[in-house]
């Protein structure tokens, strides 16, 4: 019962992490030209309505109930479902850092794109 009282716990902080790689202000070499800010915007934008990497996180987190099922049910105690729960929690997790690490490098990109003197 333990992972579930975890996923119920994790979930939220999981969910509250999902959208922060759209959301990365750079650093820039400079001061901010006027159209800095909505360009800014536009490459955030632009990062949060790539869905592709949110259908990259279901199928890791789908895989992740599977094998963490597998391995529930292979243990002493036979606990399949707090594994499932367990590896669906692992697998979406790791797949969000990754969606959001891709995000900020969108952002990064994008302004470096319209000729915003991004470092980092």
């Amino acid at each position: 019962m333990k992972p579930i009282l975890f996923a119920l716990l994790a979930a939220p902080v999981i969910a509250a992490c999902a959208d922060s790689g759209a959301n990365y202000t750079p650093i820039l070499d400079g001061a901010p030209t006027a159209a800095y800010r909505a360009d800014l915007a536009a490459c955030q934008t632009l990062a949060r309505d790539q869905s592709q990497l949110d259908q990259e996180t279901l199928g890791a987190t789908v895989l992740g109930a599977g094998a963490g099922a597998l391995l529930g049910e292979a243990d002493d105690e036979g606990d399949a479902l707090g594994g499932a729960v367990f590896g669906a929690l692992a697998g979406g997790a790791a797949s969000a850092v990754d969606v959001n690490a891709r995000r900020e490098a969108i952002v990064v990109a994008c302004l470096r794109g319209r000729g915003h003197r991004v470092v980092g």
